[in-house]
């Protein structure tokens, strides 16, 4: 007898689960959703290797931007946020989607997330994309008590990718992002006050309340 998939618990292809598949991604959905995947969000391969599932996952400290983010895809999530004690986190996955398979089969190759360079330029000029980006792998660099930069902790990603992360950020906002090594991995940085300006004014207006703190 073939076992149903665990994600299905027997409703899987139930026509309400059909028709949530069925029900596509708004734009903002889809932004922010490439967003997480640039970020901490991943796409999982689902039980018959074929679909990709979004998983969110963020510390405890971050509740409040987990929920966010339950609110904006929990058309497609059968179960809320829930608390993983292993981790002292936060989480919650959707079902698989076609939209998620899209953007997941893009952004994972071999099972290792990488930068889909044919889109990565029209994806990253929607300023909601690089402030979930931000929101998720971002961080305020300050001394004594003062704002002097931020990071994009994209050491994820290869030296080959994050030179090119920083040549479209340049190329679509004129920012001069710089590269620092980080346990041996690059991300970026950026330290100009007037670089550090326009990177807030773009990212600031869709940066979330409770993740403000991220900002300085």
């Amino acid at each position: 007898m073939k076992a149903i998939p665990r994600e299905a618990k027997k409703i899987t292809y139930s026509t309400f689960i059909r028709n949530l598949k069925k029900k596509s991604f708004l734009a903002f959905q889809k932004a922010t959703l490439v967003g997480c995947l640039l970020g901490d969000g991943n796409a999982e391969i689902s039980w018959e290797s074929k679909n990709y599932r979004l998983k969110i996952e963020h510390s405890v400290k971050q509740k409040g931007y987990v929920f966010w983010k339950y609110e904006i895809f929990k058309d497609w999530v059968l179960t809320k946020p829930k608390f993983c004690s292993k981790n002292h986190s936060v989480l919650f996955r959707t079902i698989s989607h076609p939209d998620i398979t899209n953007f997941g089969a893009k952004f994972y190759q071999n099972k290792r997330k990488t930068l889909p360079i044919d889109e990565i330029k029209i994806y990253l000029a929607n300023p909601i994309v690089v402030a979930v980006w931000f929101m998720d792998d971002g961080n305020v660099i300050k001394r004594n008590g003062k704002v002097y930069g931020y990071h994009l902790n994209s050491q994820s990603y290869t030296y080959e990718e994050n030179l090119f992360l920083q040549s479209i950020l340049r190329k679509i906002y004129g920012i001069k992002f710089s590269l620092e090594v980080n346990h041996g991995k690059h991300r970026l940085r950026i330290m100009r006050e007037d670089e550090r300006k326009k990177f807030e004014e773009i990212i600031k207006p869709h940066i979330i309340s409770s993740m403000r703190y991220k900002l300085g």
